[in-house]
């Protein structure tokens, strides 16, 4: 069931957000992964928080997903968020209350209510 649910994710949902991070309007960003087998390049739409030290991704599917395996297989990817992209350096796992913090109101508020606490930082170089 899950992976039907993520396959139809990828292949609909996954075409529109793309499109939309592109913009640089809305509140999807993009990461651009190396596939750890295929050497492809992807680019797959999330949602971020900016912090200090880079940005925030809540890890809605778990850690089991293929762009997050990519990333820490990598040890970097690159995010295209508000119309830039930005190289990140260090992925590492951030506390959830303060990953929670880092999206503000509402979002914070919806990511209470659905009991989200995987949380990453994207170190920026």
């Amino acid at each position: 069931m899950r992976r039907t649910w993520l396959w139809f994710m990828k292949n609909t949902f996954n075409r529109v957000t793309i499109r939309v991070a592109r913009s640089g309007r809305g509140p999807f960003s993009l990461v651009r992964h190396v596939g750890r087998k295929s050497g492809k390049t992807y680019e797959t739409p999330i949602m971020l928080a900016r912090v200090p030290e880079g940005f925030i991704a809540e890890l809605t599917y778990g850690e089991d997903v293929n762009w997050y395996r990519n990333i820490v297989a990598a040890g970097r990817c690159e995010v295209f968020v508000d119309g830039q992209w930005h190289q990140v350096s260090a992925i590492e796992p951030y506390p959830s209350d303060a990953g929670r913090d880092a999206f503000g109101y509402p979002a914070k508020l919806v990511l209470q209510l659905l009991q989200k606490h995987e949380f990453r930082l994207l170190r920026t170089a």
